[in-house]
C-alpha cells in the first residue's frame, strides 16, 4: 500500500522507531475513517503485551470517547503485509459503511473478509447476526 489512503480514510500516524533493547527498526501506523468513527492501528504486537513476534492490525470504534472498544483483525509477521491487510479492510469498510447506523455492521463485514482463517472471536457489539455457526 503507498502512503495514502483509500478516499474515505485518513493517516493519522506513521513512526518508524528503534526499541532500546533491540537492533530491529519497527513500525507503527494509524488510520482514521473520515466519519472518525473508527481507527485502524497497525503496532507492534509487542505494544500489546503479547510475546510474540510480528504486528497487530486492530480497530477501535468511537476513538477518544469513553464507550470505545477495540478489537484485535489479525496478526502477522510484517509490517507490510499487516499494512496490505489494513488496504484491504479500509476498503471493505468503506463500501460497507453507510452513516453511523451501519458502524457495527460494516466493521463486522470488514472482519469477517479480512480475519485470519479459523478465528472465532466477532467485534463487540455486533451481536449474533451474519455470524455464521462455525464461530459457535
Amino acid at each position: 500500500m503507498a502512503e495514502d489512503a483509500p478516499d474515505e480514510w485518513q493517516q493519522d500516524q506513521r513512526r518508524t522507531y528503534t526499541p532500546a533493547d533491540s537492533d530491529h527498526e519497527l513500525q507503527y501506523a494509524t488510520y482514521v475513517h473520515d466519519s472518525g468513527d473508527l481507527r485502524l492501528r497497525i503496532a507492534p504486537a509487542s505494544l500489546d503485551g503479547d510475546d510474540t513476534p510480528g504486528y497487530t492490525l486492530q480497530a477501535t470504534t468511537y476513538p477518544g470517547l469513553d464507550f470505545s472498544e477495540s478489537v484485535r483483525i489479525r496478526q502477522v509477521l510484517t509490517f507490510d503485509r499487516c499494512l496490505s491487510l489494513a488496504d484491504r479492510f479500509m476498503e471493505l469498510f468503506a463500501a460497507a459503511y453507510d452513516g453511523p447506523g451501519s458502524l457495527e455492521e460494516a466493521l463486522e463485514y470488514a472482519f469477517d473478509r479480512t480475519k485470519a482463517a479459523g478465528a472465532q472471536n466477532p467485534p463487540p457489539g455486533t451481536g449474533t447476526e451474519g455470524i455464521d455457526d462455525r464461530r459457535d
